[in-house]
């Protein structure tokens, strides 16, 4: 029986050791992950994700690393600028390990080296700019500490993908005398606007006042233009009719009776215009042959006879009328008498 015990507990042991070898040998790497394995104290292999197994008492697990992005915190570091001003200025770096073994074994420490190279390459490009410019340039300076993270970290097998600036701090003067400047360019462009404001407005007035006088003008002339042309008509029309009625006058007195009708016409308008002397003014101015009214009559006939053509009028002549004598206005004796 002790025999027996003595060989159970053996195999017992020697099960437990090949357990703990198959546990130490047997290696599963994560998804993004790599295992830089040494044997003998010497650089073996770099195990990608998977299960892998390891030579027992031989090889050894050195170094782990991620694949994945990582971010590194810049912690804040007073810069001062070129014009002498001293601000702190604080960021993140992103990289990548592409090579585990470069990273292994080309630094002792690449987190820590790459955010010491960061400061002082961040202290260098604040150096170049001025306090005013270092807000607008902060895409230069990000470009540029990439650019020079990226030279040295090359050899290390680590890519810097970006540097973004968090915060840039200037001191507390400072900050007040910005706001100043930025109250004072404000008011600046305020006062700019309002100028321009009243001069446009000031343009369109005179443009509406010229387009106004300009219309207004415009009317004014059609206004005569069509004034002159309708009192051009009115005279033309005025004068057709004259003509017309001449033309109706003449035609009638070459009818027969017609002189006969400019006597009697000449004799009523004698004695009415006659009766009307005294009737508008004080001084009236009588005809020497106030009686003769046949003799005037037969005046105003020798003149139609004179105007209308000789085979218009008849050979007879018509004999004067005979009119009673016109009595005088009252009041006024006729002269003679």
């Amino acid at each position: 029986m002790e025999g027996i015990s003595a060989a159970l507990v053996i195999a017992i042991v020697l099960a437990a050791f090949a357990l703990f070898v198959v546990v130490k040998t047997a290696v599963v790497v994560p998804q993004q992950n790599a295992f830089v394995v040494e044997r003998l104290g010497k650089f073996h292999s770099v195990l990608d994700a998977g299960f892998h197994l390891l030579v027992p008492f031989m090889d050894a697990i050195r170094y782990r690393h991620t694949l994945k992005e990582q971010a590194v915190d810049i912690p804040e570091q007073i810069c001062i600028t070129r014009d002498n001003v001293q601000v702190g200025v604080d960021g993140v770096l992103f990289l990548k390990v592409l090579d585990p073994q470069r990273a292994s074994y080309g630094i002792n420490d690449y987190y820590y080296a790459i955010s010491q190279l960061a400061q002082t390459t961040l202290r260098s490009e604040i150096g170049k700019i001025e306090l005013d410019r270092t807000f607008e340039e902060r895409s230069h300076i990000n470009g540029a500490v990439v650019s020079e993270l990226d030279k040295a970290t090359g050899p290390w097998g680590i890519k810097v993908l970006r540097y973004e600036i968090k915060n840039i701090t200037p001191p507390r003067d400072v900050l007040a005398a910005m706001e100043k400047q930025m109250r004072a360019e404000r008011e600046k462009r305020a006062t700019i606007l309002t100028s321009e404001g009243e001069r446009d407005a000031a343009i369109n007035t005179a443009e509406g006042k010229k387009q106004q006088v300009i219309k207004e003008s415009e009317a004014a002339r059609q206004r005569q233009i069509n004034e002159a042309e309708g009192q051009a008509q009115a005279i033309l029309a005025v004068a057709r009719a004259t003509g017309e009625g001449i033309t109706e006058v003449a035609a009638a007195i070459r009818a027969e009776g017609g002189v006969e009708a400019v006597q009697l016409r000449v004799a009523e308008q004698y004695i009415v215009q006659f009766g009307n002397l005294a009737r508008t003014t004080n001084t009236v101015i009588l005809p020497a042959t106030l009686s003769d009214v046949g003799s005037m009559i037969a005046a105003a006939t020798n003149v139609l006879r004179s105007a209308t053509p000789a085979a218009a009028i008849r050979s007879t002549p018509a004999a004067p009328a005979r009119t009673a004598p016109v009595p005088p206005p009252p009041g006024r004796p006729l002269p003679g008498t």
